[in-house]
């Protein structure tokens, strides 16, 4: 069998309830959906961690983030490790191209020099719009440089300061625009092709889009932040206190709004991008030889729980995130599959699509075998947050702040661990998927947390069997954070 092309569009810190597949009533995304409804939507991915680096190191060597050691945000993969794209070009002989954002090493390692194993033929790398923009490897700047060189200019000089994008300069219509001209620079070629398109939307400070996106938003539906109804864990509380974008509680209501008005005209931009590739598929007549893999790195609380972005708390809406495929004559269109899947599992679903062995990535399952039998080989989903992520001052948590999460399709249990002490959260996700009322503790739930528990416990017990991690750290000092309060 002749290996399908792979098209591959992945988004930064999309949660999975934005999507009309997913229920979502006030964002419109119709090209997602048409992916969605012509193969198949998981309902319960997992990602494998909540912070970009380690879940994107996850997604593209297929191994959880004990398995290539990237636990934190500024870690660099270890230059042993390879990214299944390199088994695509050396195996299989897909070219093989990247247009956005890879993160699988700190940014710091990444605008420097190219993991030795990335396996990209071609390699047009950017991990934002104003960052590491006088990177050699950053595409959308020389891009930039030679179509628009006052935005340019602007945006070297105002950074995340420069609002509202024009749509024909914005970086996901530039990557946009890449795929399309690779997709049809391959449409008379025997040679099949795996394309990765990264945006860097919805990720914040989410006033890039472009302004006119805003009116597609219906903003008498736009919801309300959900509130726990129990008391939440002091690790959770911590982060209340200090996330990186600042406190809930420093924000009106109305600069809330804006926040997710701005998170939501990100995503409707974005979908129109994702159509306009589609579309270029069709018109090349790849559309039945070509997987599309859709699905995010991980989510954003946008004030949910008390919280912003992500970080070690693990609710659903920073660890679920949207994931589609399609793949004509092989996934049924229509398909809900409410298989426990997981960000690596992306791995050895491109790998088995090209033929090709995936006991190296023994730990990461075929989406599209899953699909079939809707179920997968684990009992639940696991996430693991290892100190990943940053305070509101751009260091690492003090004491440092644990928390691993296991869901089956119905609970979710996390324990959360500082300083010698240990909490944990159960929700039923069937009577509140908001995750509102904690149940531990509570009796009528004992075995069912235990039986999580012990899932937990055998994945911990796993790590500290594994050999240590290799990873190296690149922590930036206090003059290169990112840092964006929108007040």
């Amino acid at each position: 069998m002749t290996p399908p092309n792979i098209l591959m569009i992945m988004t930064d810190q999309q949660r999975r309830d934005t999507l009309g597949v997913y229920g979502c009533d006030w964002i419109p995304t119709p090209n997602l959906d048409r992916l969605g409804d012509a193969g198949a939507v998981f309902e319960h991915c997992t990602v494998d961690n909540p912070i970009c680096t380690p879940s994107r190191a996850s997604i593209l060597t297929g191994k959880p983030v004990r398995g290539h050691g990237v636990e934190r945000v500024h870690d660099n993969l270890p230059p042993d490790e390879v990214l299944f794209t390199e088994r695509l070009r050396r195996e299989a002989g897909y070219r093989t191209a990247l247009f956005g954002k890879l993160h699988v090493s700190s940014r710091l390692k990444e605008e420097h020099e190219r993991h030795p194993h990335d396996g990209f033929d071609i390699y047009e790398w950017c991990l934002e719009p104003s960052v590491a923009m006088e990177s050699r490897f950053n595409g959308y700047t020389a891009w930039l440089r030679e179509t628009a060189p006052d935005f340019l200019a602007a945006l070297q000089r105002n950074g995340r300061g420069e609002l509202h994008h024009p749509e024909a300069l914005h970086m996901s219509k530039w990557a946009a625009d890449r795929t399309i001209a690779f997709i049809q620079s391959m449409k008379a070629e025997r040679q099949p092709f795996f394309c990765l398109m990264s945006l860097f939307d919805p990720h914040d400070p989410y006033e890039d889009h472009p302004s006119t996106f805003r009116n597609r938003i219906n903003a008498a539906k736009i919801p309300d932040p959900v509130v726990s109804r129990t008391a939440q864990p002091e690790c959770v509380v911590r982060e209340q206190q200090g996330s990186y974008l600042g406190r809930l509680a420093d924000f009106s209501p109305e600069e809330i709004r804006k926040i997710r008005t701005g998170y939501a005209a990100s995503i409707a931009f974005l979908d129109e991008q994702v159509g306009r590739v589609l579309s270029a598929l069709d018109d090349a007549g790849l559309t039945e030889d070509t997987l599309v893999i859709f699905l995010s790195d991980h989510g954003d609380q946008l004030g949910d729980h008390g919280l912003f972005v992500k970080g070690v708390a693990l609710y659903e809406p920073t660890v679920g995130v949207p994931l589609l495929l399609r793949w004509p004559g092989h996934i049924a269109a229509g398909t809900r599959c409410s298989a426990l899947a997981q960000g690596r599992d992306v791995a050895a679903t491109c790998l088995a699509a090209a033929g090709l062995e995936t006991q190296s990535c023994s730990q990461s399952e075929d989406l599209v075998a899953m699909t079939l039998r809707n179920a997968a080989r684990r009992n639940s989903a696991i996430c693991a947050y290892r100190n990943s992520g940053v305070n509101e001052n751009g260091t690492f948590w003090d004491p440092p702040m644990q928390a691993t999460m296991a869901r089956d399709q119905r609970f979710k249990l996390t324990l959360y661990t500082s300083g010698g002490s240990s909490q944990r959260e159960l929700f039923d996700l069937q009577t509140d998927p908001w995750e509102t009322l904690n149940l531990s503790g509570d009796p009528a739930y004992a075995a069912i947390e235990l039986m999580l528990l012990n899932n937990i416990t055998s994945f911990v017990q796993d790590e500290a069997a594994s050999a240590p991690p290799r990873a190296t750290s690149s922590i930036p000092d206090a003059t290169q954070r990112l840092r964006n309060k929108i007040k």
